[in-house]
């Protein structure tokens, strides 16, 4: 990902769809290490151990997320879950970001294809 200024990410708590708005525009896509087999397995041991790991594996998530944001000046966070909100809310926390906008947005699962046509649409409008 290189001179973009905006960026459009997808997310959910097991993966993100990172966007540039270029032309034409491609997607990169970041996991999140914690899988539902490991929360599964946890939860059979220690609810509270799982609970913490799962915490532990999303700020992991969440600050690799926001190490490729940080190279942006306008993000749109959308998504069918709270990660969104919660990605918002670590980066809003971290002073190297108060000069980045970023904007969150409900979305259902999407195709590829309705994922590039939503940046794209929400771009135009902002």
């Amino acid at each position: 990902m290189t001179a973009a200024t905006k960026l459009g990410i997808w997310i959910d708590h097991s993966s993100a769809h990172v966007m540039e708005l270029t032309d034409p525009m491609k997607t990169m896509v970041v996991a999140s290490n914690f899988s539902h087999q490991q929360k599964h397995h946890s939860l059979g041991r220690n609810e509270n151990l799982m609970h913490n790991q799962e915490q532990h594996r999303h700020a992991e998530y969440y600050k690799e997320l926001g190490e490729i944001i940080r190279n942006y000046e306008a993000v749109i966070l959308f998504g069918p879950t709270d990660a969104k909100t919660e990605l918002h809310n670590v980066l809003r926390a971290d002073h190297r970001f108060s000069n980045t906008q970023i904007d969150v947005m409900p979305a259902d699962k999407m195709t590829e294809s309705q994922q590039h046509a939503f940046v794209r649409e929400y771009f135009s409008k902002h």
